[in-house]
C-alpha cells in the first residue's frame, strides 16, 4: 500500500514511469490476494501468470504438462514408431488403421465399382432421351426498375397450372 501511494498517478501527474510502476504494483497486489493465482505464480512464476491469462487458470497445469520434455518425447516416439501421427490416432481412437480392420468381402462378390467412360456417356444419352428434357441454353434476362415482381395470376406453390 505504501508503494501504491508513493507511485499513484494523482501524486505524480507528470511522471509516466510512476504510472507504469503503479500498474505493476496493482497487478502484483491482485495476484497475491487471489489464492489460486498466487499458487500459479509460486509454482510457475510470471510465465504461469501469462499462460493463465492466455488459456485460463484451469488450463495452466495442462499447458505445462504438455510442454514438458517427456510429453514432447512421447509424441515424437509415437510418430516415429507408427510412421504417421494420423494413423496412430485412428488406430488408438477407432481401432482401424490403414484399412486393416476393414471387413472382408464375401466370396464371389466384387466390391470395386468402376464405370468406363463409354458406358457413362451411353447412360447420359439414354437418360436424356428418356426424360426428353433439353438443356437450358439461355439465362433469364436481368430485372430492371420496370420489371413487375408479382404477377396478376393466382399465387400458389403448386407448379401445375
Amino acid at each position: 500500500r505504501k508503494l501504491a501511494l508513493k507511485y499513484h498517478p494523482d501524486k505524480n501527474p507528470d511522471n509516466p514511469e510512476a504510472a507504469e510502476k503503479f500498474k505493476e504494483i496493482n497487478n502484483a497486489h491482485a495476484t497475491l490476494t487471489d489464492l489460486h493465482m498466487r499458487n500459479i505464480y509460486d509454482k510457475y512464476g510470471s510465465l504461469g501468470l501469462y499462460v493463465a491469462e492466455q488459456f485460463g487458470e484451469e488450463n495452466v497445469n495442462t499447458y505445462f504438462m504438455l510442454s514438458s520434455w517427456w510429453a514432447k518425447g512421447l509424441f515424437a516416439v509415437c510418430g516415429l514408431l507408427t510412421g504417421c501421427y494420423l494413423c496412430c490416432c485412428f488406430c488408438c481412437c477407432f481401432n482401424c488403421c490403414c484399412g486393416k480392420c476393414k471387413p472382408k468381402a464375401p466370396e464371389g462378390e466384387e466390391h470395386e465399382f468402376c464405370v468406363s467412360p463409354e458406358d457413362l456417356e451411353e447412360q447420359i444419352k439414354n437418360d436424356m432421351e428418356r426424360d426428353g428434357d433439353t438443356p437450358i441454353m439461355l439465362q433469364p434476362t436481368n430485372a430492371t426498375e420496370k420489371t413487375q415482381l408479382i404477377g396478376d395470376s393466382h399465387r400458389s406453390y403448386h407448379t401445375d397450372s
